[in-house]
């Protein structure tokens, strides 16, 4: 059955616009947005949807470039029916809860979930990314997850079914995670607070958090998070092989690499997806030739680029402000 056709409870829409939905602000279309009231809305429309139209699940956007000619697929958005966050001996977060506030209800309970204060998005997107940060990743911590098929049937899977890694995990395509359990340690929760309040310090005080950005834009070449420990060497940070390739700042339009964290791409004004996806490309490309090192994208990058796109040169910036 095609989506117009089928009753939904939630929010169905035709052609929307995807470029308020992203953090990074650019996109295209989607055929459709679905935006389910509930887990048994999403599983009525799913079990009734037409198999060969894709499906693709879609946190806050804070991880993703939707490319200028938008998507050719149903785009799920979980909202306020799967933002819940049950804080008890385990911690239970639906798919929507932020990754911050699941962090401080958390530590108001006295359950140690800190990692998560300063990761960018929903929970949802955490756990299919493995986000991680100060040493500890959503593999240290997932007990399991809900989840959803492409039949609208729910299925209850281990954190080992996964098969977390650095920054991925093994979720079949179309599949929409609605839930995640947590084991969470106890801990003194003014204690759990401090931390946090330290961790934002740290944070505002070497990445862009003011700029239009999407967090992290490629993995570290180590192959692991910065653990925050004043031993945590930087010569495989991604970080530091954009600076020593001389992109710190580096710009094509309105994209830029950030010269506050060079591994944060940045759109300064009215940067297009693929003003972003190509100054993105062209780092990888130089730090390539620079260090032999190939960057891999950590950012999300979805849908149809828009034909006979002519991009802007790459322009440098010297003397930027070092922070990080």
């Amino acid at each position: 059955m095609t989506p117009d056709l089928i009753p939904v409870r939630g929010t169905l829409t035709a052609q929307k616009s995807l470029n308020t939905l992203t953090w990074l602000r650019v996109g295209g279309p989607a055929d459709w947005l679905f935006q389910p009231a509930d887990e048994d809305d999403l599983c009525d429309f799913l079990r009734q949807l037409d198999p060969a139209i894709p499906v693709f699940p879609m946190g806050v956007g804070s991880n993703l470039i939707v490319r200028d000619g938008g998507i050719r697929a149903v785009v799920i958005r979980l909202g306020r029916g799967f933002n819940s966050i049950d804080a008890g001996d385990t911690i239970t977060a639906g798919a929507a809860a932020l990754d911050a506030h699941v962090a401080r209800k958390s530590a108001d309970a006295g359950r140690d979930l800190t990692f998560l204060r300063t990761i960018p998005g929903s929970i949802g997107g955490a756990v299919r990314m493995n986000a991680g940060c100060y040493g500890t990743y959503v593999a240290d911590r997932l007990i399991d997850v809900t989840a959803i098929d492409r039949t609208g049937q729910r299925h209850v899977l281990p954190a080992a079914a996964l098969k977390l890694d650095y920054r991925q995990s093994d979720l079949p395509d179309g599949m929409v995670i609605t839930q995640a359990r947590f084991d969470a340690p106890a801990a003194d929760p003014d204690m759990l607070h401090e931390r946090m309040a330290d961790q934002l310090a740290r944070r505002d005080a070497t990445q862009p958090t003011k700029d239009r950005s999407a967090g992290s834009t490629f993995r570290n070449p180590a192959g692991f998070s910065s653990t925050g420990r004043a031993d945590d060497v930087h010569d495989l940070k991604a970080w530091k092989v954009i600076e020593d390739a001389g992109l710190r700042g580096a710009r094509m339009g309105g994209a830029q690499m950030s010269p506050k964290h060079p591994n944060f791409l940045i759109n300064t004004s009215s940067a297009t997806a693929a003003e972003l996806e190509g100054l993105g490309e062209e780092v990888r490309k130089r730090v390539l030739q620079a260090r032999g090192i190939s960057l891999h994208w950590e950012i999300m990058r979805v849908g149809d680029s828009l034909p006979d796109m002519d991009l802007p040169p790459v322009e440098l910036v010297s003397g930027a402000v070092k922070t990080q």
